[in-house]
């Protein structure tokens, strides 16, 4: 999966996670002009024009409440290049995979063909075993909220090298990974905690709950998640691209800048297989929100499923935020809170949030991430927190 943050983010496929947090964007350009859609005035497009100026290559904002559609840009496509943004361009989505993993799992819990708190060894006799790493003392629902200790393979440079250095994507963006290899390679590493008494981010958690969904339905997870949500929802942008590096287009170009580099790598081509059920889906703004609006507005999973969901364990280090089964909280400027799952990838980064009740949502993509300005990239999602907070907090929720 494109763009991974540091060995101790969260959020990226190598640190730990796919989810955004500590992301690193770099490149400054100057912002494309307004569309006559997106009044230069409006407080999205302000907001959106500070995520560029904070360090951002390109941003795309999409924004929706009852009967508001606003669409926002600002920067280049490619660095240095003019190229516009498009409108509702493809991007990989990183951890948010992961909402979309989590739902399938809940929804075969409700089908009474999965339970939350049953040992995992129970689908995955012997899989799990190593180093204090042991499957039958693991939980369903420890993977999902990241409770269960299994440190995460992004976290070994020699499982994954294309996502440490240049060379090391140039040589591997090609190369297929199975769901075991990645799981071998986090068994190496010592448990990080016993089961259930603390939290740390994990990308090998999902890929477990990659291969439960598949024991249980003899189908794999990309399957489950196209039939059971994609196809109901008409999400025709969104795919599992299995072993296809290729993003569809139009799309931005995913620009990374690797640890100890001076200039980006175009990241733009990868099989996603690195990432598996942690992260290795593509979509477009205009999908990704749909999908969010319909899980919070209780279309695709029953009241007590989503419950669950929205169970939360609070984020050390993180005040005010909070991590379900695949779907985190945020406290909002205007009282209660937002949920949202973003995702980081080699070159591109997006987060969002949407209203308990499911009536607003705002996504934010960006290309372009500088491993080495740590600095930068607090701007930058600092500025992004910024823009999803006002935009749900607006008194007015068709002008935000």
């Amino acid at each position: 999966m494109p763009n991974l943050p540091t060995p101790t983010s969260r959020s990226g496929l190598r640190a730990a996670c796919l989810l955004a947090v500590g992301v690193v964007l770099a490149g400054t350009t100057a912002a494309a002009p307004n569309t006559p859609s997106d009044p230069p005035a409006s407080r999205l497009q302000r907001d959106t024009d500070a995520i560029h100026a904070a360090g951002a290559i390109g941003v795309t904002v999409r924004y929706t409440a009852p009967g508001t559609v606003r669409t926002t840009r600002s920067g280049e496509a490619e660095s240095h290049s003019g190229r516009p943004l498009p409108r509702d361009g493809y991007y990989r989505i990183g951890s948010t995979t992961k909402t979309f993993v989590a739902t399938v799992t809940l929804q075969l819990v409700a089908e009474g063909r999965l339970r939350l708190d049953e040992p995992i060894e129970t689908w995955l006799p012997g899989v799990v075993r190593g180093n204090g790493n042991d499957g039958r003392r693991i939980s369903l629902r420890q993977l999902l909220q990241h409770t269960s200790g299994i440190p995460g393979y992004t976290a070994i440079p020699a499982a994954v090298p294309g996502l440490y250095s240049a060379r090391g994507y140039r040589e591997n963006r090609f190369r297929h990974y199975s769901p075991d290899e990645l799981v071998s390679a986090a068994l190496t590493l010592p448990s990080r905690f016993e089961p259930g008494t603390a939290w740390a981010y994990s990308n090998t958690n999902y890929v477990l709950v990659g291969m439960i969904v598949e024991r249980v339905t003899g189908r794999s997870w990309g399957d489950e998640v196209r039939d059971r949500i994609l196809r109901p929802l008409g999400l025709h942008d969104t795919r599992v691209p299995g072993d296809d590096p290729y993003l569809p287009r139009p799309h931005a170009q995913a620009e990374h800048t690797f640890a100890g580099d001076d200039r980006p790598t175009d990241t733009t081509v990868l099989n996603h297989t690195v990432a598996d059920a942690a992260g290795a889906m593509y979509g477009t703004p205009g999908d990704i929100d749909r999908f969010f609006v319909a899980l919070l507005s209780g279309r695709l999973l029953g009241p007590a499923e989503l419950a669950e969901m929205q169970h939360t364990r609070a984020i050390p280090d993180e005040p005010g935020r909070g991590y379900g089964l695949g779907l985190e909280s945020t406290e909002s400027s205007c009282g209660g809170r937002y949920w949202h799952h973003g995702g980081d990838d080699l070159g591109f980064s997006s987060e969002n949030g949407v209203t308990a009740d499911g009536r607003r949502a705002v996504l934010v993509v960006k290309n372009g991430v500088d491993e080495n300005d740590e600095a930068g990239g607090a701007r930058v999602d600092a500025a992004t927190r910024a823009l999803i907070d006002h935009a749900l907090c607006a008194p007015d929720p068709t002008r935000p």
